[in-house]
C-alpha cells in the first residue's frame, strides 16, 4: 500500500487482550511507512509482546492527556464496551478520527449520542467489524440479487464455540451485563459472534438504524454468569426477511462460524472468519477464498482521499445496535445443570450443552427460536 503524505499519527487505547493485534497492526503499517505509533494507553503496565510492540513510545493511563497533547490522526480504541462511548467521544473533540472495537456502544440511545457528535465534530468513525472487510460480502451480495440462488428464503447463522471459565474471569466485565452502573452488554450475541449477526445484516443490506422491524431474543446461559452463553435470535427486517440466528459458546468443540443464505433454488454459505464462500445451485457448487480489507489501513486511505466511503462506518452498524439494544433488555435464564455436562477443571473447566450444534442448525434453517423447537433448556 502507497499512500501519499505523511504516516497518519495513531494513539492505540487498550493493548492487552485483543488490544495487541491491533498494535501488531499499527506496527505492520509502520514498516509500510503509511502509519506512526505516538503513544500507547492502558489502565495496565506493559508486558510480554505488548511491551515489546510498545517499546519506544509513551506509555500511559491517561487518554484524555495523549489525545489533546500528541495531535493523533487516528485513535483506536480496543477497551470494554461501556466505555467505547466516552473514549471515542473524547477522541473525535480531539480532532481525531476513530477505529472502533465493536460493539460500539451497549444501546441506540448512545448510538445516537455517538452519531450527533460524529456529526458536531465532523470526524469518522470506522466500527471495527473485519467481516465487512472481506471481498466475499460483496460477491455474496450480488449472488443474491442476479439471483443465482432463486429467490431468498431467509438468512441462517450458526456459531458454537467452546469458552472455559477463563474467558469469563479475564476481566471484570466479562460476562456482564451491567458494571458499576453502566451498561455493558456482553455476551455471545453482542460480543464472540458480534460479526455473525451485523454480517448478515449488511449481507441482507439492512444495517442502518430503523432497517429492522422487530427483533426476537432467547437467552440462555450455562455458565454462573450474566450474560448470554447460548442464543437464538430472529429479527423481520423492513425488507421482509427473516435472519434467524443461533449461537452457543458452550459447544463441544469449536466449529466455523457461517452465514447462510438459503434460495428457491440454491444456497451461499460464509464461513466468515475465514473468507470462505460456498455457492450451491441446482447446476453446480463452488467453493473460494478471498481477500479482506484491513480496517485500519481503509480508515488511513479514506483520510488521504484515496477511498470514497468506510467499510464499516458507524452509521452501517446502527441495525445491530439495535439488535444489541433488545439483548440488553431481554433477561437471559440459567439452563439447569442436569442439561448440561462439565469438562475439565479449574480455568480449563467449561459447560457443554449435549446435542446443541443441532439445534442450532435447525434454528439456522428452520427459522425457528428456542422455544419452537424441541430443545431440553428451555
Amino acid at each position: 500500500m502507497a499512500l501519499t503524505g505523511r504516516p497518519s499519527r495513531v494513539l492505540l487505547v487498550g493493548a492487552h487482550g485483543h488490544g495487541i493485534s491491533h498494535l501488531r497492526n499499527i506496527r505492520r503499517l509502520e514498516e509500510q511507512s503509511v502509519a506512526e505509533l505516538v503513544a500507547v494507553c492502558d489502565t495496565q503496565r506493559p508486558h510480554g509482546e505488548t511491551a515489546t510492540l510498545a517499546e519506544g513510545v509513551p506509555w500511559g493511563s491517561d487518554a484524555a492527556e495523549f489525545a489533546t497533547t500528541l495531535d493523533p490522526d487516528i485513535v483506536v480504541v480496543c477497551t470494554p464496551i461501556h466505555t467505547h462511548l466516552g473514549l471515542a467521544d473524547l477522541a473525535m473533540r480531539a480532532g481525531a478520527d476513530v477505529l472502533l472495537e465493536k460493539p460500539p456502544v451497549p444501546g441506540t440511545a448512545e448510538f445516537r449520542q455517538l452519531g450527533a457528535v460524529a456529526g458536531e465534530t465532523g470526524r469518522v468513525c470506522q466500527v471495527g467489524f473485519q467481516s465487512f472487510g472481506s471481498e466475499a460480502v460483496d460477491h455474496l451480495r450480488s449472488v443474491i440479487a442476479t439471483g443465482a440462488i432463486g429467490p431468498v428464503h431467509g438468512i441462517g447463522v450458526f456459531g458454537a464455540w467452546v469458552r472455559a471459565a477463563a474467558y469469563w474471569q479475564r476481566s471484570a466485565w466479562a460476562g456482564r451485563r451491567m458494571l458499576d452502573g453502566h451498561a455493558v452488554v456482553d455476551g455471545a450475541v453482542t460480543n464472540p459472534f458480534a460479526h455473525a449477526t451485523a454480517t448478515a445484516l449488511r449481507i441482507d443490506g439492512s444495517d442502518r438504524l430503523g432497517d429492522l422491524a422487530r427483533v426476537e431474543a432467547e437467552l440462555f446461559h450455562a455458565n454462573p454468569i450474566e450474560a448470554d452463553d447460548t442464543s437464538s435470535v430472529r429479527i423481520t427486517t423492513n425488507r421482509g426477511t427473516t435472519i434467524a440466528i443461533g449461537l452457543t459458546l458452550c459447544g463441544r468443540a469449536d466449529q466455523d462460524p457461517y452465514i447462510v443464505v438459503h434460495g428457491e433454488d440454491g444456497r451461499a454459505v460464509f464461513w466468515y472468519t475465514r473468507d470462505r464462500m460456498l455457492v450451491a445451485t441446482k447446476d453446480a457448487e463452488t467453493t473460494r477464498e478471498y481477500g479482506r480489507t484491513d480496517l485500519l489501513t481503509d480508515l488511513i486511505a479514506y483520510r488521504a482521499r484515496e477511498s470514497a466511503e468506510l467499510i464499516a462506518p458507524l452509521e452501517r452498524t446502527g441495525a445491530f445496535t439495535e439488535v444489541v439494544q433488545a439483548i440488553r433488555v431481554t433477561e437471559p435464564l440459567a439452563i439447569p445443570d442436569e442439561r448440561q455436562d462439565v469438562v475439565g477443571a479449574g480455568l480449563e473447566q467449561h459447560r457443554v450443552l449435549p446435542g446443541v450444534e443441532s439445534v442450532l442448525e435447525r434454528v439456522s434453517t428452520e427459522f425457528r427460536l428456542f422455544s419452537e423447537l424441541d430443545v431440553p433448556w428451555v
